[in-house]
């Protein structure tokens, strides 16, 4: 079992379950250390005081917080632990309430709940148990890190989850963010839908981190003196490109079933795409340029219809002339 965390009790009612929280996750990403590109000697950040400039070690460094450039109030960890609240080593159980009702975005880092000791499966196990016949999910609050904090119980394969949770002030509004209305068919709707029923899996277990994949055969290569692997070609994602959204709603789906092996079932349909109207301001800005320009074009195009056809009428008149003269002297 990986190193507990924090060490505390689940308080449930009256019902008071001693646990450890752990870690439920697991850092798999490829760190880089800093150095220096002359001799590859490691680079350290080094804790300076900027008063007067010496390096201080971890036992010299302390908390403090600033109420202003001129003054700093500090304080200690003794000073932190005796601060009373409830849940200071406690995960106090707020309320029970239905898991689709939790906004996900609120949900942060993962925590298994652990037993400190035999006495505590049995208030453990009555727990999860009532989790999982309720179909419900626990909101809880606790302090960690110097922070009261709120979580979220829910049951995992036989183990009770701590999700730690953002408090509601802290979920920026996506008001502004939100794009402008826009006209959809009901045909491209059907056919998005469409793209999200064909690309449905039942579980995401299979997903890898192909870039760490990637990252390691880099490495590999490297440290082996061997080629370095050639970048793969990816398709060129123009800016400001216009595309016909209809069809490429139709070239994904067509994609999405060969790649689940469904066969493609005849090409995508295309449909055209719709002119776009132009605002007054628009029509004004570009009238003076493009009229101008279209009729010098067109006024060019129709002098050069006419003067081919004079030229043809007259081929057509000397060749009629030839013909009548061959006839006359044959007789």
């Amino acid at each position: 079992m990986p190193r507990p965390l924090w060490t505390g009790a689940i308080s449930f009612g009256l019902v008071t379950i001693p646990v450890k929280v752990v870690s439920a996750t697991q850092d798999h990403s490829i760190h880089f250390r800093q150095v220096h590109l002359e001799d590859l000697g490691r680079v350290r950040t080094r804790k300076v005081c900027e008063l007067d400039g010496e390096a201080l070690s971890q036992d010299e460094i302390g908390k403090g917080y600033e109420l202003s450039k001129e003054q700093t109030v500090p304080i200690t960890d003794e000073e932190l632990d005796r601060i009373p609240l409830p849940t200071a080593k406690a995960i106090e159980i707020v309320a029970f309430v239905d898991a689709d009702s939790v906004d996900p975005i609120r949900i942060s880092d993962s925590y298994y709940l652990a037993i400190d000791g035999q006495v505590a499966a049995k208030p453990y196990t009555l727990l999860r148990r009532a989790l999982e016949r309720s179909d419900k999910v626990a909101v809880a609050k606790f302090a960690w890190h110097n922070r009261e904090r709120l979580g979220l119980l829910r049951v995992r394969e036989g183990a009770i989850v701590l999700h730690s949770m953002r408090w509601p002030d802290e979920i920026r509004s996506p008001e502004s963010l939100a794009p402008r209305q826009v006209e959809l068919d009901d045909d491209e709707i059907d056919r998005a839908v469409q793209l999200t029923d064909t690309m449905a899996l039942d579980s995401i277990a299979g997903f890898r981190d192909a870039y760490r994949d990637a990252l390691e055969e880099l490495i590999a290569a490297k440290s082996e003196g061997r080629e370095l692997p050639e970048p793969t070609e990816g398709e060129e994602q123009g800016e400001g490109k216009v595309v016909d959204l209809m069809a490429a709603l139709n070239a994904s789906v067509e994609a999405a079933k060969e790649s689940r092996g469904e066969g493609g079932g005849g090409e995508a349909t295309v449909h055209a795409m719709r002119p776009r109207k132009k605002t007054a301001s628009k029509k004004a800005a570009s009238s003076g340029k493009a009229t101008t320009g279209r009729k010098a074009g067109a006024s060019g195009k129709t002098t050069g219809r006419k003067a081919g056809a004079g030229k043809t009428t007259a081929a057509k008149r000397t060749t009629g002339a030839k013909r009548t003269a061959r006839k006359r002297s044959a007789s």
